[in-house]
């Protein structure tokens, strides 16, 4: 179902910290015109959350396995949101300060 919009939270795990991978997910996020945010997480895991198009959420996901030339992800835990939630997500996708 290309039009069916869904929204997701994943945790990223790996060397994702301090190799442009915040970038990297806004930069790949808004090319796929995907609403949510990214951010580090203290334990050194990158925490994404982001809805839209059930595609553009593949996509992005096969990029985060991807990610920047320095990154090395090790895991990337996919989890469904409900959608009452990612409807508070707004039509930007921003990079939020570490949780």
């Amino acid at each position: 179902m290309a039009g069916h919009v869904r929204a997701v939270r994943l945790l990223i795990t790996g060397r994702v910290q301090g190799v442009g991978y915040r970038d990297f997910v806004r930069s790949e996020a808004h090319l796929r015109g995907l609403a949510g945010w990214v951010r580090n997480r203290r334990d050194g895991s990158v925490e994404a959350v982001a809805a839209g198009v059930s595609d553009s959420i593949d996509e992005l996901i096969a990029a985060c396995w991807r990610g920047p030339p320095a990154a090395r992800v090790a895991d990337i835990a996919v989890t469904a949101m409900d959608a009452a939630d990612a409807a508070l997500l707004g039509a930007e996708f921003a990079i939020r300060p570490t949780a």
